[in-house]
């Protein structure tokens, strides 16, 4: 399902699904998406969504619509984009037919992730397809060390928006890791990773955000 996750310097504020055919974005509290600041417009802008398209449509606000940082009236979005109204940024993600997203997994000081909730046993009933590759990240450092993240989705994105955001995707063959957004790109083994992804195997250290973990995969 499309959503878009409001940050403004950094940090996330809210994240909206897009659910609706129209989407209003604007400071009046009428709106779907409200960003109560006076560089946003009351009514500044209309989110159009049909089957697997999105659009963005600018309502003549006085500060104007930007999508990767050019001003817009109305622009089709892709999975990734960032839209700007005010000092405000809007990243938006639109996953791909057959696929499933979890939430940003965030790291902040006093906070632990969560565990993932397929952490429960498997059925042992017989079955003829092949068992399923599973995977968890493991925290090495910070005030959730100890803790395991599940890698039961396609994708799986951790780290901090802003900073360095990192997804770890499942393939038939195994796992891999690559980049998303943020200025810091993660680390595996000691080594910052390149543009593309790379695969996965069990013990392989990460640190992303200042954070240290560990991928154990069986």
């Amino acid at each position: 399902m499309p959503r878009m996750i409001v940050s403004i310097d950094g940090v996330v504020i809210k994240e909206v699904q897009l659910t609706k055919e129209r989407t209003t974005l604007g400071r009046r509290p009428y709106n779907d998406i409200v960003i109560d600041n006076l560089a946003v417009s009351g009514e500044h802008a209309v989110i159009h969504m049909a089957g697997h398209e999105v659009e963005i449509e600018d309502l003549g606000s006085t500060n104007g619509t930007y999508v990767n940082a050019k001003a817009v009236k109305r622009q089709e979005l892709r999975n990734g984009d960032t839209v700007e109204v005010g000092k405000y940024k809007i990243r938006f993600f639109h996953e791909a037919e057959g696929q499933n997203f979890e939430k940003t997994m965030i790291f902040k000081p006093g906070m632990v992730p969560p565990i993932g909730s397929a952490s429960r046993p498997a059925s042992l009933a017989p079955t003829p397809a092949p068992a399923p590759i599973s995977a968890v990240i493991r925290v090495m450092s910070g005030a959730a060390a100890g803790r395991e993240v599940s890698l039961q989705k396609v994708v799986t994105t951790i780290g901090k928006p802003g900073v360095a955001v990192a997804s770890i995707t499942k393939r038939h063959h195994g796992f891999v890791l690559a980049h998303v957004e943020g200025p810091d790109m993660p680390m595996l083994n000691g080594a910052a990773i390149g543009a593309s992804p790379v695969p996965l195997k069990h013990g392989d250290m990460l640190e992303l955000a200042g954070t240290e973990m560990q991928f154990e995969q069986s």
